[in-house]
């Protein structure tokens, strides 16, 4: 898919030395989050009595229910592992095409347009991409374990759904629901849907977690998907009743299978494809049983139906309208052994090899089964006090109550600080990822990665008297009092020669500033080096409509001249054939002096290293203005 790449191998030795950098300088950012706060802490500890703004202590009112607590903390070490995982040298040039485009690849166009468009994000801008990710995710993990009771608890779960969208649309393409092969196993319907629906259910009220009709409501919904999940697993005529390397299962469990990781766990996950490849209609057919009955054992465990009403009589009926904890407690217990059997030797783990970024479904799956049967065979919890509906008063009263609510837990409570900068930490990624994305133009980085540093000099640049396109003479004294950028172009070079193009997006970004730039070529063929050659190229690349741009040319000897003075080398090829050549730009100042000698992308560009290119072509453009 176009703009998913960045032009620049995975581990690109500039890009990950420019990501570490950029890790390091956050880092520095988030330590002084921290001081700051430990500092701003302590002094209003001093300022404020020690049992100011405290709730009133008694534990049966304030404690939070023990499945939310649970459910807060095992997502928020999620998030943290994710953010680590993120931290990989590799996943700045490497996540769009490692795992965004495989994993958008078999869904339908409009899908892959969409994931395109946030590859193309990550691709144009891939070092502040990579590091946002890597400080939101901690940022979430590390507020989810610290956020105290009320709306701190409950804006840390509505952002876990927030960049959770992000990540399931652009990173996991819509977990592949709209691909064909969908499966359980292998993940479906992405592994980050189920963060989402953790935030979702972090972010309710606290009475929403003093009954168990929550965990009712959970365990029903994942009973219903599971049994959806056993019919598609089951459906005749899908690929997951055959072996091989065309075999649903088996052809998943192989792509595992290739990835770099531990002899012991390639031995491992090599006997389960051998297994799932002989044996592949008894092992989707066990698949397929352990399924239906976790789903039936769930929704008879949690008795989705109501004991009144319409479905009252067949709830009652079906014995559907009350839990029952123990047949739960079975269920879940023979869940967990299932669900681990499926993440070592079907998902292989999640995280090793590759670029893997979580640890894959499973294990969100089986927190989310805990704390639905924590909250259905849990007593009742109390509302705590601080989250307790008021009784009406007037707007002014109860915003002053909740300004000095809110000023006594931030200026008593730890935890309320810690929140605070796990916030800051999220601000970390996101600011910087939010002017990335309303950059259009891609990172000059990418261009430094590909072509290697620019070399700056300070010498006259070499006189030479040619034509331009349209038959005019030009001469590097009638170009004094502009900035040149000049380079050396086969006229019949087009796709592989990405160079015009640069040039010309470079006079673009450029804006007011062009009318002071010429952007000129040189003919560098043995063979296509008349005006009319020139002039294809011209309309080819829609140069023909660019007021500075000059291509010139002239006689063999002429050209051949010329090329020596600037030390490029134009190697001879077959009549027909585009030439071989030195990619070199040459930006030359007012008074004809080269200042920079820019390394030119050698081959065929993509999107973003052709942005990366004319971003890169005029910054040294305004630099060499700017030198007068």
């Amino acid at each position: 898919m176009p703009g998913m790449t960045s032009g620049v191998n995975t581990n690109d030795p500039v890009l990950e030395a420019a990501f570490r950098a950029a890790l390091l300088h956050q880092g520095f950012i988030v330590l002084a989050i921290a001081l700051a706060l430990m500092l701003a802490y302590g002094l209003l500890r001093r300022l404020r009595p020690a049992t100011a703004g405290l709730p009133d202590g008694d534990p049966a009112v304030t404690a939070e229910p023990s499945a939310r607590r649970f459910l807060r903390m095992s997502f928020g070490l999620l998030w943290i592992l994710d953010g680590v995982l993120q931290a990989q040298p590799e996943m700045a040039a490497g996540l769009p095409s490692q795992v965004a485009q495989p994993a958008a690849a078999a869904s339908p166009g409009w899908v892959q347009a969409v994931a395109n468009a946030g590859g193309t994000i990550w691709s144009f801008h891939p070092v502040e991409a990579a590091a946002a990710a890597t400080w939101i995710q901690i940022g979430l993990g590390v507020w989810l374990l610290v956020a105290p009771k009320g709306w701190s608890l409950r804006l840390a779960g509505l952002g876990s759904v927030a960049w959770g969208l992000v990540v399931w649309v652009f990173g996991e393409a819509f977990g592949g629901v709209f691909a064909p092969g969908l499966s359980w196993l292998s993940g479906a319907p992405g592994a980050v849907v189920l963060y989402i629906v953790a935030g979702v259910l972090l972010a309710l009220p606290a009475n929403a977690w003093s009954s168990p009709r929550l965990g009712r409501v959970l365990l029903s919904c994942i009973g219903l998907f599971w049994l959806g999940m056993a019919v598609l697993q089951a459906w005749p005529g899908r690929s997951t009743w055959i072996g091989g390397m065309d075999g649903g299962l088996s052809g998943m469990i192989s792509d595992m299978a290739g990835l770099t990781q531990p002899g012991w766990q390639s031995a491992m996950i090599n006997w389960s494809y051998q297994l799932a490849s002989h044996h592949a209609a008894l092992v989707n057919l066990i698949a397929v049983l352990g399924l239906t009955l976790a789903a039936g054992g769930l929704l008879a465990g949690a008795g989705p139906l109501p004991a009144t009403g319409p479905l009252g009589g067949i709830g009652r009926s079906l014995g559907l309208h009350a839990p029952r904890p123990r047949l739960l407690r079975v269920v879940i217990l023979s869940a967990i052994p299932f669900c681990l059997v499926v993440w070592v030797l079907v998902q292989d783990f999640g995280v090793p090899g590759g670029l893997g970024t979580d640890p894959n479904s499973m294990i969100p799956w089986l927190l989310l089964l805990w704390t639905g049967y924590r909250v259905v065979t849990s007593p009742p919890s109390p509302v705590p006090a601080t989250e307790r509906p008021r009784t009406f008063s007037p707007l002014a009263g109860r915003l002053r109550q909740a300004i000095a609510a809110a000023i006594g837990r931030a200026v008593t409570s730890a935890r309320a600080m810690t929140a605070a900068g796990a916030f800051g930490v999220v601000l970390v990624g996101t600011i910087p990822l939010i002017f990335a994305t309303a950059t259009p133009n891609a990172d000059p980085l990418i261009a430094r990665a590909i072509a290697g540093e620019s070399m700056t000099v300070n010498r006259p640049a070499a006189d030479f008297h040619l034509v331009s396109q349209s038959g005019q003479p030009v001469s590097l004294a009638t170009l004094r009092g502009t900035v040149t950028l000049l380079t050396f172009l086969d006229p019949k070079c087009v796709a592989a020669c990405p160079v015009a193009t640069e040039l010309k997006e470079a006079g673009a970004l450029l804006g007011g500033a062009d009318t002071q730039v010429r952007l000129v070529a040189i003919a560098a063929s043995q063979f296509h080096y008349s005006v009319a050659d020139t002039r294809a190229l011209d309309r080819i690349d829609g140069l023909d409509t660019v007021p500075n741009w000059l291509f010139l040319t002239g006689s063999a000897a002429d050209l051949q001249a010329v090329w020596g003075k600037y030390g490029i080398f134009v190697s001879h090829m077959a009549p027909g054939s585009s030439s071989v050549m030195t990619d070199l730009v040459f930006v030359i100042d007012a008074n004809g002096r080269i200042r920079e000698e820019i390394r030119d992308n050698p081959g065929a560009g993509t999107t973003s290293t052709r942005s990366s290119f004319a971003t890169l072509l005029s910054g040294a453009a305004r630099q060499a203005l700017a030198l007068g």
